[in-house]
């Protein structure tokens, strides 16, 4: 059981509370999904399409367009391969939307 505290607590912490109970999204595994990205895919891709959250063990990237989604989808399991250094946290599979 937790202990009250009058000590304020960072920003951070209270917004990864908040987003694991309303969409149970794991906002320090997308942050390290992003640090290895650029290691992971290559140069173009990672300039161009971004890993926005990890909902389900399903990294979400979002895409410029269908053409980038294809690359994603042929890269698949070499990105997961990639990310598999994330342990028991790493996304399984990837799903694609496109930036408006």
């Amino acid at each position: 059981m937790r202990r009250f505290s009058d000590q304020p607590e960072s920003l951070g912490d209270v917004l990864r509370v908040v987003a694991r109970r309303v969409k149970k999204v794991d906002l320090t595994v997308i942050d390290e999904v992003r640090e290895l990205w650029p290691h992971v895919v290559d140069e173009k891709l990672a300039t161009t399409c971004q890993p926005e959250f990890v909902k389900n063990r399903v990294l979400v990237i979002s895409v410029p367009s269908g053409v980038f989604a294809q690359e994603i989808s042929f890269e698949t399991e070499t990105i997961l391969r990639g990310l598999a250094a994330l342990g028991d946290r790493a996304p399984t599979s990837l799903k694609t939307i496109q930036k408006a």
